[in-house]
């Protein structure tokens, strides 16, 4: 089922699909609910999938010249209040990762799980916050250029030319982003707050994947958020976008967390 809910005068949109637990998955940054087709089409046999296109990506419409992350769990939640479901496990792709911390912090008793994939728990630092200010500023002149020239970016650099043709299509999607949404989005990012306590507080099952040559973030500093933690850490081989350069891995992890997070709820 594909719909829309009105939020704050704003249309959200979503996908469900399958009946059972619920799992929500939430894009990140210049993507939105077309990346986690085979995801939906693997979880939906056992579990309700919910994928919601977070504010100013997919079809969802702008709110402002910011979109927080907590806004964007606002919206999450609505759409979960429109379909009734009370509890459900939040699966996060990098921003979709801080959307989901910024939810379990908002919502407690309505998380059974938590997956970041790609993701980290920690606030921009000002060098990160500096390098947003200057994609605001390249995203003013040419927002399809900075689209184009980003997406590869994400990939392992020798993966760049392995998954040509999956880029590409990460990029076609990526274009239907407007300036307004992207420009809102790193605004954003740019001020969301720490949320590392929930890593060691938070008490549901929790799973942090990591790409090791990740050219986004950082292995060593991912590691250090979940010392003396009982999170699940998931190292995989590749880049960023685990979903596509470890998709096997990644589907087989994802499975056996969701599995964990039922049989403890």
């Amino acid at each position: 089922m594909e719909a829309f809910v009105n939020y704050k005068n704003t249309k959200i949109h979503y996908r469900a699909q399958g009946s059972g637990t619920t799992v929500v998955l939430l894009h990140g940054f210049l993507e939105n609910i077309s990346m986690w087709a085979t995801t939906v089409d693997m979880l939906s046999q056992r579990y309700r999938v919910v994928c919601v296109d977070l504010l100013g990506h997919g079809k969802t419409e702008n709110m402002g010249y910011v979109h927080g992350m907590v806004q964007m769990a606002e919206c999450v939640k609505e759409v979960l209040n429109v379909l009734k479901i009370r509890k459900s496990i939040l699966v996060g792709h990098s921003m979709g990762g801080y959307v989901a911390l910024a939810f379990a912090e908002l919502y407690p008793d309505n998380v059974k799980g938590i997956c970041l994939m790609n993701s980290t728990s920690r606030a921009d630092t000002p060098e990160k916050q500096k390098n947003r200010d200057k994609a605001i500023a390249i995203v003013k002149q040419n927002h399809n250029a900075f689209i184009r020239n980003s997406i590869p970016m994400l990939f392992r650099s020798k993966n760049r030319r392995l998954f040509r043709e999956e880029i590409n299509e990460v990029k076609r999607e990526a274009l239907n982003t407007s300036k307004q949404g992207i420009i809102a989005a790193l605004e954003g990012m740019k001020i969301r707050q720490d949320r590392e306590v929930l890593l060691h507080f938070g008490p549901y099952p929790k799973m942090l994947i990591i790409g090791e040559k990740d050219p986004v973030l950082n292995l060593n500093d991912l590691l250090s958020q979940v010392e003396n933690t009982n999170i699940e850490v998931v190292r995989l081989s590749e880049g960023h976008m685990s979903h596509i350069e470890n998709k096997k891995e990644f589907r087989a992890v994802l499975t056996s967390f969701i599995k964990t997070c039922v049989f403890k709820n």
